[in-house]
This record gives structure tokens, sequence and C-alpha cells, in this order.
């Protein structure tokens, strides 16, 4: 009987544990910046809300060069509340033309990993 009850209370705590985490979701997860001139850097704010039951720590936001720059909320988001991540795009002496970016985003959340396009059509400097 004892070993019964050890068992159940393991068990109980496992799974209040387990219910216990963050989520992140965000708005949206493409941002289509269209037709723009090579001198003209874009901007696009991802806004991600927690709608978890723990505080969310956004850990690290990685982008694929040089010509994407990723900026996030810093400190904890609570349950409900929101966070941001904006991205900025600066192609110039880049190839012009069409082009995909990915920004990868990790986070304490149980799906820890996101990830986040910016996409558009760089033209010749105007």
């Amino acid at each position: 009987m004892k070993r019964l009850s050890v068992f159940l209370l393991t068990a109980i705590v496992f799974v209040v544990t387990a219910a216990a985490q963050a989520v992140i979701k965000f708005d949206k997860t493409t941002v289509d910046f269209g037709t723009f001139p090579e001198a003209q850097p874009q901007t696009a704010i991802f806004t991600f809300t927690n709608t978890g039951n723990e505080p969310l720590v956004v850990h690290q936001a990685m982008t694929v060069c040089g010509c994407t720059v990723a900026e996030y909320t810093k400190t904890k988001v609570l349950p409900g509340k929101t966070g941001q991540v904006k991205v900025i795009y600066n192609g110039q002496g880049k190839p012009k033309g069409y082009f995909k970016k990915v920004v990868t985003i990790r986070t304490s959340a149980s799906n820890a990993i996101t990830r986040l396009y910016v996409e558009g059509n760089m033209t010749i400097k105007e």
C-alpha cells in the first residue's frame, strides 16, 4: 500500500509540473515587404503572446546572414502578456531580386523553436 501511495504521489507531481509550461503563439510568421529599392532597409514586427501558464523567455533569435538583424523582448513574458521580435533587412550590396530570409527563435516554451520569415523583391537603388 505504501508503494502505491508513493507511486500515485509521484505521478500527480509529474502531471502537474508537465502541465505548467509557457506556450508561444505568434500573430503571424511571415512578412512580405513587397517590392522596394535597395537603399531602403525594411522592418517587420512579429508580436507573440504567451498562451501558457508559466513565464516565457526568449533565449535567442538567430539570423542566416548579416543582412538580417533581429531584436527581441529580453524580459520574461508573463502568461497572457505579449512581446515582440523586430526583424530588419538591409540588402545594401546584396543580389537584387526575390529573397526569403529565416529567423529562428529559441524560447523556454513547450514549442521551443519557431521560425519567422521575411521576404520581398529588392530592386536597384533609386
